[in-house]
Parts: structure tokens; sequence; C-alpha cells
């Protein structure tokens, strides 16, 4: 089980959105789509243009304290470069982001990579997922959306874009779907780290700023190393506010 209720049982049951969602370093080998995002707090979106800056930067990730990271197929190199990451940088959780086709679930079902993600979420996409035992996140934006997720099972959503209105949207869904999960993205800098990660329905968030496409195609690792770091101190400090645990 991995945060997914075939489909068969979600027209008899509301899906457990809460298994898994603990932290933990337990979370990693339960792989559910919560537990996944619970444990990274933030996972970053890496729109990678050259495979060869790929294990640099995810190793420069990883120093700064960021595991889970989602390479997006934004560009031509996002592929490899989520491939090389998964073989290379084992300390790496490593998923697919921008995943919209079927086919692009089932290759990265085959490339043995950990997760993946869709900005959105049609029937189609909806239903290939829901056949797959990859941890999957699709993207919603209103109340009709969330709601075909959860006929198909699923645990937790990704809010694309977050921004704007994203903290309003949260909070009213929070109301018909009081165990709904989500990782708002799209508009979030470091700033907003806080703010959104205090909302009760948010798991994880998501966004670009940790590692830009200028800084990746700089070589900027030690940078990135800093930012990571300093992003997962402030996850840190929000979880655990008398400094006990990581």
């Amino acid at each position: 089980m991995h945060g997914l209720s075939r489909r068969g049982s979600a027209s008899r049951m509301k899906p457990d959105f809460g298994m898994g969602i603990s932290g933990g370093e337990e979370n990693m080998t339960q792989e559910t789509p919560a537990s996944l995002m619970q444990t990274a707090g933030i996972i970053p979106v890496l729109m990678i243009g050259n495979v060869a800056d790929a294990v640099p930067l995810a190793r420069a990730l990883v120093a700064g304290g960021i595991r889970m990271l989602e390479v997006t197929l934004r560009t031509k190199a996002g592929l490899d470069a989520a491939r090389v990451i998964a073989q290379e940088v084992p300390e790496a959780v490593v998923g697919l982001g921008t995943v919209t086709t079927p086919a692009e679930l089932e290759t990265a079902r085959k490339l043995g990579l950990r997760f993946a993600f869709s900005p959105g979420a049609t029937p189609v996409l909806l239903d290939a997922a829901a056949e797959t035992d990859l941890p999957f996140v699709p993207g919603i934006r209103t109340a009709s959306e969330l709601m075909a997720c959860i006929e198909r099972g699923f645990s937790a959503a990704k809010l694309f874009p977050a921004e704007p209105g994203g903290m309003a949207t949260l909070k009213a869904l929070g109301g018909p779907f009081p165990e709904a999960r989500f990782c708002p993205t799209g508009g979030i800098s470091e700033d907003g780290i806080e703010a959104w990660l205090s909302l009760p329905n948010v798991v994880a968030i998501g966004g670009s700023w940790l590692a830009t496409p200028a800084e990746i195609e700089a070589g900027a690792w030690d940078a990135i190393t800093a930012k990571a770091s300093r992003s997962a101190a402030r996850v840190s400090a929000l979880r655990n506010p008398g400094g006990q645990g990581a």
C-alpha cells in the first residue's frame, strides 16, 4: 500500500489520508506519497538543462539536507537527469515531475524512480496511476478536481499553482475535505516556508528557488547547498520548536 486505494474500494470507503503521516526516517521505506512529502518538508522543483549538471546538483542539495528531489520533464534532459541521479546519488529520493501522460508515468516506474508528480489530473492519467505501485501525486486547484482524485483513492495532491490565492484555497478545502493533504507548488519562495507549512493540511511545499535554472547552469553548487541548508533548518525549527530531533 503506497497511499492509494484501488478504485474498487474507493467507492465504498473514504481513503486513509493520514496513513504514514508521522515524519521520521522510517517513512522513506513506506513509500506513501503523504509520508514521503511529510518527511521531506521541502521538495525542490528542478529544471535541469544539461545531464552533466544532474549529479553535482543532487549532491549539493543532499549536502544541505534536502533529499526528496522532483526532476521535471520541462527540459529535454529531464528524464536522463532523473535516471543518473537515481543511479549515482543513492542518498537522494528521486522522482519525476511534470508527468502528464500514462507513458511518462510508466517510464518513471521502469526507471525505478521513487515517485511522480503531475501539474494536473486528467481522468486518463488518474486511471493509469491507480493501476501502478509508483507513488503518484496529482495536481489540483479546485474542489471538483480533488473529488476526482478522492474517487480513485489518492491520498495527497499537489496544489498548482500555489499563487495567487493558494492559502485561501487550502483553508477553504480544509472544510469539506479535512483529511486531505497537500504539497503547494508554484510561486512559493523561501520567505513563505513557515506560512505555508503552518497550514494543517500542508505536508510539504515545492519550489524552484532552491536551485534556479540560472544557478544550475552556472554550477553554483555551494550557493545551492547553503540555500538548502538554510531552508531545511527553517523546516526543522518549525516542526521541532523545542530543538529536539532533526
